[in-house]
């Protein structure tokens, strides 16, 4: 429908306050939610995320394109919830206990709500019982974790081993990430992926939540 496509392109130009007076004019017409969520918002936030993959466009176009994403799913919201719609899946996020940084941290969560999952954000500084217990109260699909410092990704092997000792390790994924993290690292920690980018991560993490809950 042409409004979904003009919603797509705005909210992929940043065009916050124009998405919302599309969503609204999109559910007034009768449209769906969730057809506007996934044709308007979804699709503009897909393209973000290949281009931002790609190196075609740059933290900040994500972080605005974001924004007029998430102003656009809070008008969503409440019709959303009357519908009946669910999320594919729940993702807890955080950065490491001993660590403060969270730009990495922030994109991956936009592009994890960008693929339709819930997002639990911890915020910094995290530490392995938090994320796990997390984990178990919002019976969480994947947890993700992201370290900047090289000093703190130890936490991240805690993290797993926490998930063990707690019971819930079978019940989820672990995800690491963050600019000193490895493949080889997240192997050695008993990890399950790893991504070198938060349009991967968010990729990752759908097809772990599609795994997990089926159509």
């Amino acid at each position: 429908m042409e409004i979904l496509q003009e919603m797509s392109t705005l909210l992929q130009a940043g065009r916050a306050k124009k998405v919302v007076e599309l969503v609204k004019q999109a559910l007034a017409d009768g449209i769906a939610p969730q057809v506007i969520m996934e044709e308007g918002l979804l699709s503009g936030m897909a393209v973000i995320g290949e281009q931002f993959k790609n190196n075609e466009i740059y933290v900040p176009e994500v972080l605005i394109a974001a924004r007029a994403m998430t102003m656009g799913m809070a008008e969503l919201k409440d019709a959303l919830a009357r519908d009946g719609v669910q999320a594919k899946g729940t993702a807890v996020i955080g950065t490491v206990k001993g660590d403060l940084h969270d730009i990495g941290k922030n994109l991956v969560k936009m592009m994890l709500e960008s693929k339709g999952l819930t997002v639990i954000d911890l915020g910094v500084d995290v530490s392995a019982e938090a994320f796990c217990q997390a984990a178990a109260e919002n019976n969480a699909d994947v947890i993700c974790c992201s370290a900047l410092l090289t000093t703190t990704m130890g936490e991240m092997q805690r993290v797993v081993e926490v998930a063990t000792a707690q019971g819930i390790r079978s019940k989820v994924k672990i995800m690491v990430g963050g600019a000193p993290v490895s493949q080889s690292f997240c192997d050695s920690i008993g990890a399950d992926f790893y991504t070198n980018d938060a349009a991967s991560a968010a990729d990752a993490a759908l097809q772990i939540c599609l795994a997990n809950h089926p159509a």
